[in-house]
């Protein structure tokens, strides 16, 4: 683990595996932290913040275009134990890291246009301002199906506003973040300014999540989890940024191109075997093509390629881990039970892994389990509509609100359908497209806050007001004002 800027053991020396998901055999061990490991990693980001807080954003915004342009160059080598460690796609996970070097250029460029103002002052003799100071520790806690880009949507903003960063990966997907966390020594950042320790939540994240040495806790993971992140965070009144689950709806209308809507509904539920956050679970369709596109996604998922996601040619891998494997099948067999129609997939998939086949329900309503808890994998659920307003219901009816696709040629229905839909992002005719300046988050049980953009950056900051007396004259103590 990389604490105060040394490779370190668990104290307590032990260390737990990792598992190939495609090969279902151990891979790798990493240290099992515990607590002491949590505090070290605290008490060194606190050292640190220290001078870091005073480092000038000039200076903070050279240090990450050098992390950036590692990032680029390594992109492959920590793409394949990403990979390896997740059973995510090569061909997506290289694409990702390379796109990852412009999230650290931005915030390297946005480190310093991060000001305060001059405030007008309701009497003569007073001189107000503000300045946005760094808000501290950040704790970084991050999920097992895109570690180090949801990691880094935390880091860079954090680094950027001055502050220090401990970060928990998942125990199911650790080694790519020690990987990366590497490349900060090599771009010269201070020791204790970037930590890593690896272990399970209870153990690691709860007492990290509690630590009164944290001012500020990002989290991206399920909304349960999500829940009581928040609720260890209350225990000293940390700050939190919470990216949590979501029922995405994905929306088409008679009107849209039909090949592209087909092509934007793979991209949201199978793409990375539909273990993202922004997942478009819930596929809404209007009558009049209901029949003929679900048909056309049945043809598409039977013919996915699974397989080896270290093969280029590979479309869908396995899902993360064994565990996950029997949730997604278990609530593929309970959506059978509700009365939904088996369209596509609904077995496991051959090999030793943790393959499922890409899945499609049709005959769903938004009252089942299936359209209402998310699923995290391959499943993908078919509703009708008749009307823009049933779509809009139906989009809005859920207690999620992270993410929306909308595929339609009229484009004033595009933008009614923008402002109707409760959302956190809306795509119109494309799905799962993401940047470094554009706000992520969601709508109620979705989330707090926001990554991504100059919102992030705030986040990592204090308001801090300044009043300066003019005059030098003194006045009634006794008054407010």
């Amino acid at each position: 683990m990389l604490i105060g800027g040394s490779w370190v053991e668990a104290r307590s020396g032990e260390r737990f595996e990792s598992v190939n998901p495609y090969l279902g055999t151990p891979w790798a061990t990493v240290p099992r932290a515990g607590a002491a490991d949590v505090d070290a990693a605290v008490q060194a980001a606190r050292a640190a913040f220290v001078d870091w807080s005073r480092t000038t954003p000039v200076a903070r915004g050279k240090l990450l275009r050098r992390l950036a342009d590692l990032i680029a160059e390594r992109a492959s080598s920590i793409a394949r134990v990403e990979t390896t460690d997740n059973g995510k796609l090569i061909r997506e996970m290289e694409g990702q890291l390379r796109g990852l070097a412009d999230y650290y250029h931005y915030f390297a460029g946005a480190a310093d246009k991060v000001g305060g103002e001059t405030l007008p002052a309701d009497r003569d003799n007073f001189f107000v301002y503000t300045v946005r100071e760094p808000l501290g520790v950040v704790a970084a806690i991050t999920p097992w199906n895109s570690p180090v880009l949801l990691a880094s949507w935390k880091i860079a903003p954090a680094l950027a506003a001055g502050c220090c960063v401990v970060v928990k990966p998942a125990e199911q997907a650790p080694c790519s973040t020690l990987e990366f966390a590497a490349l900060f020594e090599e771009a010269g950042f201070p020791p204790g300014v970037m930590n890593v320790v690896t272990g399970f939540g209870g153990e690691a994240g709860a007492p990290l999540v509690e630590h009164p040495g944290v001012d500020k806790v990002a989290f991206t993971g399920g909304t349960a989890t999500g829940r009581a992140v928040m609720r260890g965070a209350a225990s000293h009144l940390a700050r939190v940024t919470l990216e949590l689950g979501g029922k995405s709806p994905n929306v088409v209308f008679a009107d849209a191109d039909l090949d592209a809507a087909a092509n934007g509904v793979v991209a949201g539920i199978f793409a990375a075997t539909g273990q993202t956050c922004m997942a478009g679970s819930r596929l809404l369709v209007e009558d009049a093509v209901h029949d003929e596109l679900v048909e056309r996604l049945a043809a598409r998922a039977a013919s996915i390629r699974m397989g080896d996601p270290l093969d280029p040619e590979t479309e869908m891998g396995p899902v993360a881990f064994e565990g996950h494997l029997q949730g997604v099948l278990a609530a593929i067999a309970s959506a059978s039970d509700e009365g939904a129609r088996l369209v596509a997939g609904g077995t496991r998939g051959d090999g030793p892994g943790y393959f499922v086949r890409p899945t499609i329900f049709g005959d769903v309503t938004n009252d089942m389990r299936l359209a209402r808890e998310e699923i995290f994998g391959p499943v993908l659920a078919a509703l009708r509509f008749s009307s823009e307003e049933e779509a809009v219901a139906l989009a809005n009816d859920t207690a999620f609100g992270l993410a929306a696709g909308v595929w339609t040629r009229d484009v004033q229905r595009a933008h009614r359908m923008a402002r109707a839909l409760r959302a956190g992002t809306v795509w119109v005719n494309a799905y799962r497209a993401v940047g470094p300046a554009a706000p992520f988050g969601g709508y109620k049980d979705s989330g707090i806050g926001r990554e991504n953009g100059i919102q992030a950056i705030t986040g990592y900051t204090e308001t801090k007001t300044v009043w300066i007396e003019l005059t030098g004259a003194t006045r009634d103590p006794f008054q407010l004002g």
